[in-house]
């Protein structure tokens, strides 16, 4: 049985591009999963999530009860940091992102600089405000060569792609790429479709899941919705939502024949 989710984060209302990668994501799984990827407290609003309900309701979208909250899964997050801690792969860093930008020769990744390593193998008190990075060629050489599926083919990860990515923070007990790959192994997702930008994430996400001994689903990027610029949708940019277009008498008929044109 396929069992797919859609992760959204209530720090805005939903656009095209969270209606398009829900749909996509209901279509391609026999099971369909809502979680909301709430662990920002500073910018998760309860307002929010309450709309993120009503826009899915309103598409003709319907999901699995209970759904799950990242701000109610700390516990376990810790647990598996704990776990990389353990393994000598988790170290902390206290540079900044205006440190990291200025660092000279630091390479380009898929996200922008990579992290030069600065923080790596210094030994210093986990005091004041730092993150909590994974030591990517550490990792990798525990783990050896991996793979993931991606629409049905093998795809060889490259490990250091994003280089020591950012796990957890003192005031945030888990990043992104730890949140999703202990949620998506709890909920028992089989099978993960999300947006092609995020293709590169997958190589770190298949070395976490290597390491933590969890099981691996596979993935299908699908193409990003673009704005009339060519722009791809997004809540910092103020894109046209999905209560705007409701408001302005679209349907959710005519929302799917437009994301499904060409």
């Amino acid at each position: 049985m396929i069992v797919t989710r859609f992760a959204p984060s209530p720090t805005g209302f939903l656009h095209l591009g969270h209606a398009y990668a829900a749909l996509v994501a209901r279509e391609a799984g026999e099971r369909f999963l809502l979680r909301i990827e709430d662990i920002d407290t500073g910018r998760a609003r309860g307002e929010f999530e309450a709309a993120i309900f009503e826009d899915l309701a309103w598409l003709g979208l319907d999901w699995e009860a209970p759904v799950l909250r990242q701000s109610e899964r700390s516990a376990a997050y810790a647990e598996t940091l704990g776990r990389l801690d353990a393994m000598g792969l988790v170290y902390p860093c206290f540079c900044t992102r205006k440190d990291i930008a200025a660092a000279g020769g630091a390479p380009h990744g898929d996200e922008g600089p990579l992290y030069p390593g600065t923080c790596r193998g210094v030994q210093r008190a986990r005091t004041g405000s730092y993150a909590l990075r994974l030591d990517a060629a550490k990792a990798a050489a525990m783990t050896g060569p991996l793979e993931f599926f991606e629409h049905g083919r093998t795809v060889a990860v490259d490990p250091l792609r994003l280089g020591d990515v950012v796990l957890a923070r003192k005031e945030m007990p888990a990043a992104y790429h730890l949140a999703v790959v202990v949620d998506d192994a709890f909920q028992g997702v089989t099978l993960v479709t999300r947006g092609e930008d995020l293709l590169p994430a997958t190589h770190v996400q298949r070395l976490l899941q290597a390491l933590l001994d969890l099981p691996a689903p596979a993935y299908a990027h699908h193409k990003l919705i673009l704005d009339a610029q060519g722009r791809k949708f997004s809540k910092r940019d103020a894109s046209v939502t999905l209560r705007e277009l409701r408001a302005k008498g679209v349907s959710p008929a005519a929302i799917r024949a437009q994301l499904e044109s060409p």
